[in-house]
């Protein structure tokens, strides 16, 4: 069976709780612990769209090819900072994909919309790629995105589910797509600590990801 396009590993994990994000056990349960001084902004529906240009401007390339779609089916926060931690949320997964299509562990584009351990999760996922031969095809759906202000506004968590079931891993060498049946290894919930900008700087940056597998949510 081919290795999902993204999947979660022991180092994705490992300072999730010192920094507010619950931990997930190994069926793809969340615990039931709450996150505290947290508030959830409002949203406003807009239609299905694919990542868009950096909240901030210019930025690096996150082009990826006609035969990768990456389909984000979220509504627009009606919150200013909500948006735009949600709009390079998105960019931080296509930069990760980028990189995967790239063949280059140290492609900068997730390197300019993450930091910490979530840059460190990227760089693991491009590097399995880069290991095994494999880059990817298909379409990839995210969906039931949710905002959450924490530590005053210091913290942004976004919260979405991802399902993989259209979307494989692709033999470099031979070109063969390796098609996997549908199941509950498809769905994932992804948690992304964002950090808002600093400096100079207007891009928001994942600082932790948190990959939930097998995620009933996903499911319903």
């Amino acid at each position: 069976m081919a290795r999902r396009a993204l999947t979660t590993t022991a180092a994705a994990l490992t300072t999730t709780a010192a920094l507010l994000l619950t931990a997930c056990s190994g069926n793809g349960d969340k615990s039931s612990d709450d996150i505290k001084g947290a508030d959830t902004g409002a949203s406003s529906p807009s239609a299905s769209t694919s990542a868009s240009a950096p909240a901030g401007g210019s930025g690096p390339d996150l082009s990826l090819p006609k035969n990768v779609d990456l389909v984000f089916d979220f509504d627009t926060p009606s919150d200013r900072k909500h948006a735009a931690a949600l709009t390079d949320a998105q960019n931080y997964m296509k930069a990760i994909y980028h990189g995967i299509v790239a063949q280059d562990p140290n492609d900068p584009a997730y390197k300019f919309y993450s930091g910490g351990q979530a840059a460190q999760y990227a760089k693991s996922q491009i590097q399995a790629s880069v290991k095994e031969g494999l880059t990817i095809t298909g379409t990839e759906k995210y969906y039931d995105e949710e905002v959450t202000t924490l530590s005053g506004g210091k913290r942004t968590l976004v919260t979405f589910c991802s399902n993989q079931a259209k979307i494989y891993s692709k033999e470099i060498k031979t070109g063969k797509t390796l098609y996997t049946k549908e199941g509950p290894d498809n769905y994932l919930r992804f948690r992304l600590l964002m950090l808002p900008p600093s400096g100079s700087s207007q891009v928001w940056k994942a600082q932790v990801a948190e990959v939930i597998t097998k995620a009933k949510e996903c499911r319903a």
